[in-house]
């Protein structure tokens, strides 16, 4: 069963949409901001229920407080092979920190030319903020596409301690 809640957060309201697991765990398919690009819209046949969600309530709420710097949450994310070799590399991105495309596209085996393929895959990244989309900048240190705004990435990266020297 697919459920939905919302949350208030300095992002504005996040649309959380989870899903039950056949083993009868709790899995976390999405995160998104209003406005976003590509944003997740609740599912027709899903229901409202803040319950399950309590678990990612308390961890995001610690986060935007300053309390959580990794999320530990089951994830229900679905993407093809190569978005999701490229989801697992952005798990790896510490908290407080920032990399780049090329990075990025270097660490899963990418040659340079498939740079921009590495930016769509994080753009179509499902879960704003528990996947770490917003620690990639642009090779020059410039804050480059990010689906849910660049102010929001840029709110991220000054809550991190991580927004590059000459944006701060």
């Amino acid at each position: 069963m697919t459920v939905h809640t919302t949350l208030d957060s300095p992002l504005g309201e996040l649309l959380l949409i989870g899903e039950d697991r056949p083993d009868g765990t709790f899995a976390l398919a999405s995160v998104s901001v209003p406005g976003q690009r590509g944003g997740a819209v609740v599912p027709a046949d899903s229901q409202a229920d803040a319950a399950p969600f309590a678990e990612v309530i308390r961890q995001l709420t610690a986060y935007f407080a300053g309390d959580l710097r990794d999320f530990d949450l089951p994830l229900a994310s679905r993407g093809s092979a190569f978005q999701e070799r490229i989801w697992a590399a952005l798990d790896e991105i510490p908290y407080g920190t920032t990399t780049n495309y090329g990075a990025i596209a270097e660490r899963v085996g990418t040659s340079r030319a498939g740079v921009r393929a590495v930016g769509s895959a994080i753009g179509a990244n499902p879960l704003l903020l528990v996947r770490p989309c917003h620690r990639v900048i642009g090779a020059d240190g410039t804050l480059r596409g990010y689906a849910g705004g660049l102010d929001r990435k840029e709110y991220l990266l000054d809550h991190e301690g991580a927004l590059p020297a000459r944006l701060g």
